[in-house]
């Protein structure tokens, strides 16, 4: 079973400072662990990112980078996407929202995928609640589930 694991780079330590964002990501990340291990957590810079990135012995996990420069997809192509790291055998993927100042060069060349949530300017606490709530869509478009409805 593939871990999807979703990341916010922030400096401060504990949860957001909305704790309805923390709840809304919490919901929608308990809605995707029913199709598969989903978890979402914080890395302080992008440091701690790449390091535990760095497993020995054990398969790399797909980084997949949140970036506003990067590739815009549907739900249903980001439910193809995850669908094929799953056939793919990925043990481990990773979507990393970003630090307030982008991304440097060197994780964005380390990311094997980067994504856009859009041509809008998102806080990152809501980019990691639209994250969660796109997951959950994944997984339900790729089980037929009711949810997606396909509009």
């Amino acid at each position: 079973m593939m871990k999807i694991r979703l990341i916010s780079i922030t400096k401060r330590k504990g949860s957001s400072k909305e704790s309805c964002v923390d709840e809304l990501t919490a919901e929608y990340v308990k809605r995707a662990s029913r199709f598969s291990a989903v978890e979402a957590g914080e890395c302080p810079n992008e440091e701690a990112l790449l390091k535990g990135l760095e497993r020995p012995g054990r398969t790399a996990p797909v980084l997949v980078a949140l970036d506003s420069r990067g590739k815009q997809l549907s739900s249903e192509e980001l439910a193809e996407f995850v669908g094929r790291q799953m056939e793919r055998g990925t043990q481990e993927l990773i979507f990393a929202v970003g630090p307030a100042d982008g991304w440097t060069a060197g994780t964005l060349a380390r990311a094997q995928q980067t994504l856009s949530l859009g041509r809008i300017t998102l806080p990152h606490e809501l980019a990691r609640v639209v994250l969660a709530e796109q997951i959950y869509r994944a997984f339900t478009i790729l089980n037929h589930h009711p949810y997606h409805g396909g509009h």
